[in-house]
This record gives C-alpha cells, sequence and structure tokens, in this order.
C-alpha cells in the first residue's frame, strides 16, 4: 500500500463527508480523495450503500464497492435517529465538504438542513446531488442515471436510424454528473477562500449530460432542427464508422479532418473519389457515406485488425482498435500512461482498478486502499468524536451504528 506522506496531494487537509449512494455523489467523493482529500464515508448500518450489493463479487466481497469506496474511511450513523444526527453534526463541525443525494428535503427532515449545519460551520460546502435539481415540478421524484439519459436527449440520437433509441449500459449520466460535481466543489472551496463562506451546491443528473451533447439547443432555437439516430456515423463527416477485419475483430474510423479522409481512400485504392466535388466537405462526404463505407469496409474486411492498424499508421490515417476489457489491460499505451493499477487489499488480497483520472506533475494523485468493509473505521471516527465504547456499544445496540469486528 502507497504511503499517503510520501507524495505531496492537491487536496490535502480537505475533509469530505460523503453521505451520498449510487454513484454521481460517491463517484465525486472518489475523485477528490485520490487527489488527497480526506474521505469519509458514511453509510446506513443495516447495508451500506446500495453499490455494495451492485454487480460482481468475489467470495461474497462487492467489486464495485472495491472502486467507489477507495481512498476512503466507511463509518455507519442512522441519521434518522437524533443520536445519529447529533453525532454527523459533530462529524460535519470542522469538513470542508458534505456531498448526499437524497430526495429533497431528506437532511431538513432529519434536522440536518444546511442553515442547521452551517450554524455549527459557517465555512461548509454542501454538495446535493438528485435526478432533477433541488426545486420544479419533479424535484421529487426518485433519480436515477437511466432516466436523465432518456431525458437530457442522449437516448434519442443514440442507435441505428430505423432501430429504437439506445440506453447506455454503464451508468453515464451518473459519471458526467459525478465530475461535474468535483468540479463544483472545488469551484465552491475556491470562493470561500475569498469570501470564507460556504454555499450549497445543487447538481442534477439531467443537466450535465444534457450540456455534453453538442450544439442541438442552438440549432433547434435557431433553425428548429432535431438531431436524428445516425448509428456510428455522422452527419459531419465520412467515412466514420465501425468495420469488421477478417479476423472477427473490429476497427473504428474518424475523418474529421478532409487530410484525414484522403489519406484513408489513398490507402483502401480509391483515390478517384477525392476528385469528386462532394468530397471536399464532411457534410457532404456524409451524404456519400454508403459508398465510402463501402470502399473502407471491403478493405477492411480482407485484412486482419492487426494488419489494418499498422497500414492506417503508416498511411498516418485515424483508425483505432475496439477493444474489450482484455485488450485495454494488454494495451502498451495504457501500461505505459499507468492507467490500470494494482491496490493492496485487505480482502482481496490485490484488486487492479483504473488509476487516478488525470496526472499532476507537482502533485499526483494515488490510490492508496480499495473500498473498506462496512463501518470498518467506526471506532476510529466516533471515538474521535468522543465516542467511548460503553457509548459506542449502546449506540451498535440501537442500530445508530454497527460494529465491524
Amino acid at each position: 500500500m502507497s504511503d499517503p506522506t510520501a507524495t505531496p496531494q492537491a487536496l490535502a487537509g480537505l475533509k469530505v463527508i460523503d453521505l451520498a449512494t449510487l454513484f454521481a455523489g460517491p463517484l465525486a467523493a472518489t475523485l477528490l480523495g485520490d487527489y488527497g482529500a480526506d474521505v469519509i464515508k458514511v453509510e446506513h448500518p443495516q447495508g451500506g450503500d446500495a453499490v455494495r450489493r451492485h454487480g460482481h463479487s468475489k467470495d461474497g466481497v462487492p467489486l464495485w464497492w472495491k472502486l467507489v469506496g477507495r481512498n476512503k474511511k466507511a463509518i455507519t450513523l442512522y441519521l434518522g435517529a437524533p443520536e445519529g444526527a447529533e453525532l454527523f453534526r459533530r462529524l460535519v463541525a470542522d469538513a470542508d465538504v458534505v456531498i448526499e443525494n437524497f430526495r429533497p428535503g431528506t437532511l431538513e427532515r432529519w434536522g440536518l438542513g444546511y442553515d442547521v449545519l452551517s450554524q455549527d460551520n459557517p465555512g461548509l460546502v454542501l454538495a446535493r446531488v438528485t435526478g432533477f435539481g433541488q426545486f420544479g415540478p419533479y424535484s421529487a421524484r426518485p433519480g436515477f442515471g437511466t432516466l436523465a439519459e432518456a431525458m437530457s436527449g442522449f437516448a434519442a440520437i443514440t442507435g441505428e436510424p430505423d432501430g429504437p433509441p439506445t440506453l447506455p449500459p454503464f451508468g453515464l449520466a451518473d459519471g458526467i454528473a459525478g465530475l461535474t460535481t468535483a468540479f463544483a466543489v472545488l469551484t465552491a472551496i475556491q470562493h470561500r477562500h475569498a469570501s470564507g463562506r460556504g454555499q450549497v451546491i445543487d447538481t442534477s443528473l439531467i443537466e450535465p449530460i444534457f450540456s455534453i451533447l453538442g450544439p442541438q439547443a442552438v440549432v433547434w432555437d435557431q433553425l428548429r432542427l432535431k438531431q436524428e439516430r445516425w448509428g456510428n456515423r455522422s452527419v459531419n463527416n465520412a467515412p466514420r464508422n465501425t468495420y469488421q477485419c477478417n479476423d472477427g475483430s473490429w476497427v473504428a474510423i474518424s475523418t474529421s479532418a478532409q487530410s484525414i479522409a484522403e489519406r484513408v481512400m489513398q490507402l483502401v485504392g480509391r483515390p478517384e473519389l477525392i476528385a469528386e466535388p462532394w468530397f471536399a466537405e464532411g457534410s457532404s462526404r456524409a451524404e456519400h457515406a454508403d459508398e465510402l463505407d463501402a470502399a473502407v469496409g471491403g478493405w477492411i474486411a480482407q485484412r486482419s485488425r492487426a494488419e489494418v492498424v499498422d497500414a492506417f499508421e503508416r498511411a498516418e490515417a485515424a483508425v483505432a482498435p475496439i477493444y474489450d476489457i482484455e485488450d485495454i489491460f494488454e494495451d502498451p499505451q495504457y501500461r505505459a500512461l499507468g492507467t490500470l493499477v494494482s491496490v493492496p487489499d485487505e480482502e482481496l488480497g490485490q484488486v487492479t482498478m483504473p488509476n487516478v483520472l488525470f496526472r499532476l506533475s507537482e502533485t499526483p494523485g494515488a490510490i492508496h486502499w480499495a473500498g473498506p468493509r462496512l463501518g470498518q473505521h467506526n471506532r476510529e471516527i466516533l471515538g474521535a468524536l468522543g465516542v467511548g465504547e460503553a457509548e459506542f456499544a449502546e449506540l451498535v445496540a440501537k442500530g445508530i451504528t454497527s460494529d465491524p469486528a
């Protein structure tokens, strides 16, 4: 396990309370912890964060949790009881950030709204992550990434032209909202440096994913045009698609630059197409996608993936093999970047996971441990709040916390 003190950490000294579940809020806390923030994960004593029951497990150990819970210390508190709420207030009194994703009004019902927490700690930043935001007609609805992927416009433009709207097979909206929330937290902390005051962050799931879908809003506003589903093709350039090689594997091609498009057609033996008037612009090439795909796809179908990638690289054209997770583990570029890192773990022995998100030259982030057991740090954290063994046993008996021993 890495020594947390061996390398300077950009967010060292930042105390973050992760009160969120599934997935955007916890991801934001994970990202902050990767760069040195002291993250305390607060979970319900019965079962904890639902991510502990999502996806695969090995010998009863939840694997997704090992990723989401990394670099965090885990405690359990039932905030619906006065004793749990009081302990939470004491925990937050010197915190910098609290991240939560309950339905609007839940913290207030427990007596833990920002008006209460900021009385104890005026510099506190409270990040609130919900499906639809803290106000508006949908604010009380349960919010999940799938709903955001549907309502943001993402699903409407994803899929084949003659097929149904398509949802992603992973937590896309949650991931984008998690990144957004981490950015929002640091923005609020920067403001606190100048003002001394904290504030409330309101992140919805529907807005961050909507914001990255390109110029659709401007195009609709000005031209009343809607983006259609094009599968793997693009309305802005061609050839742009996935193509199968003769070994059954696949590659993807992009020709966003005119020079690249010309190199591709030279490579596949169709230089005469470059002289066509429509070839000079990406949008007009897209109108001839069938012809271009036939030329490129026919050439690729006669070769292995290795042959295709090698030929494209020599021609300085843009190609990428379509990888599965096994390919990523073996790829030399990912190895050079250190994209995957092996982390010691007391339950699994060793677990490989994605490394920190970006590299900083002076204060690189690091993963010091994988997700801990439920309530693993109860005695340490609650003890620091003045909870002795007798009181701890009483709290366990009342279901306010749990004993992981």
